[in-house]
């Protein structure tokens, strides 16, 4: 089972039992398969992972769970 964490202003961080597919179904090479953080700002140079772009491209979101 994995957890994602959903960071404000940040990224997705995903814990546990992670196996990542691109859009062909192809698993990518994990350094940490037991966390994996994952860009929601769009502007990563690394994509689908964060690469910290976040904090100098003005995201922000605030997401709450109801």
């Amino acid at each position: 089972m994995a957890d994602i964490n959903v960071r404000p202003n940040g990224p997705l961080i995903l814990t546990g039992d992670i196996k990542l597919l691109d859009s062909e179904g192809k698993a990518y090479t994990l350094e940490n398969p037991e966390r994996v953080v994952l860009c929601r700002c769009g502007g990563s140079a690394t994509k689908p992972f964060c690469d910290g772009t976040h904090r100098n491209n003005g995201f922000a979101s605030e997401p709450k769970a109801p």
